[in-house]
């Protein structure tokens, strides 16, 4: 094997899909724009159709339209055509995707969609091909080259499909303020979902591990919170028990070098005052970039009634929670 030759070969197939994706950025014009209407104004389902190495493509497409507002499933047109089309409904589109606009299979379908009167979108190489000249909005996804040396492995011509796909889907996301709340609901299992969907309250340290002093709690008692609950730091409290300061090991240090025996005095005398919080019913990314904005590692936790503490979240327990 010649090591060059095969490099070769593999930037020319790049080079060739590359090409097939940019070419389409000059024929998008208003049926694009009319695919995109069509597609959010769905009142059911979007049915992505296709079969072969398009109907590969076809399940890419549908599952990312899923997971980013738009409902879809994958219709395989062989199945579709023997028993299947009972899972569409009027209100659904269908998007069909060929890159010959003259799949059997796929043609077959078009009599039920028209007695179910649904909107068809086709997605083809061939823009004068029966799917093409039946749909209500035909996308052009055509390239002038496959990659495969004998033009009959779908190469180029299934990567443009899959980026039209792609447009469509983050076109549309964009149209449904899709956030990216919206999307851990639907990946709840995953780290994103753990990133986006866990709550400060569900990690924090509450009840006994909550390190809280008095004002006027003399340092070697605030010391003792600090060293024994492992989090380096102690709450401090008001005689109304809400939060007016905090202690954190810097603070002792500093505290050592300018007024030598700490021991003299009580933890109003070395807290910082009006120290950064948060909400129990925030996000723990929320919490995560409030640290990473102030460069400290943890955040009192505040009911929502007030300012008293309810418990503490530190970096450790966001890292471990696989938010960070």
């Amino acid at each position: 094997m010649d090591a060059k030759k095969t490099l070769k070969r593999a930037g020319d197939v790049l080079q060739i899909e590359v090409n097939g994706i940019l070419s389409l950025i000059d024929r998008l014009d208003d049926t694009f724009v009319r695919a995109v209407e069509l597609l959010y104004g769905c009142k059911g389902k979007v049915v992505v159709t296709g079969l072969g190495k398009s109907g590969l493509i076809c399940r890419k497409i549908a599952a990312t339209l899923a997971s980013t507002g738009t409902p879809s499933f994958f219709l395989h047109a062989g199945d579709g055509i023997h028993g299947d089309m009972g899972m569409i409904m009027k209100g659904d589109v269908i998007l069909a995707v060929s890159n010959s606009g003259e799949t059997e299979e796929l043609l077959q379908l078009l009599p039920i969609v028209r007695r179910l009167d649904l909107k068809l979108i086709a997605l083809t190489g061939n823009p004068n091909s029966a799917l093409s000249r039946a749909a209500d909005v035909s996308l052009d996804a055509g390239v002038k080259q496959e990659a495969c040396p004998m033009g009959l492995s779908p190469t180029a011509s299934t990567t443009a499909a899959l980026v039209l796909g792609d447009a469509l889907a983050v076109v549309l996301l964009e149209q449904r303020g899709f956030k990216e709340e919206d999307f851990a609901l639907r990946h709840p299992g995953g780290a994103l979902g753990r990133k986006l969907l866990l709550q400060v309250e569900e990690i924090m340290h509450r009840g006994d591990d909550l390190p809280l002093v008095d004002e006027e709690t003399p340092m070697k008692e605030a010391l003792f919170q600090i060293t024994s609950k492992r989090l380096g730091v102690t709450g401090v409290v008001d005689r109304a028990g809400e939060l007016v300061g905090i202690v954190t090991d810097g603070d002792l240090r500093r505290g050592l070098e300018s007024k030598g025996d700490i021991f003299r005095f009580q933890a109003k005398d070395f807290m910082t005052r009006d120290p950064k919080t948060i909400f129990a019913d925030a996000l723990a990314a929320r919490a995560v970039a409030v640290m990473e904005q102030h460069s400290i590692t943890c955040l009192f936790v505040l009911g929502n009634s007030g300012k008293k503490p309810i418990g503490l979240v530190h970096l450790h327990d966001l890292l471990k929670a696989g938010v960070v």
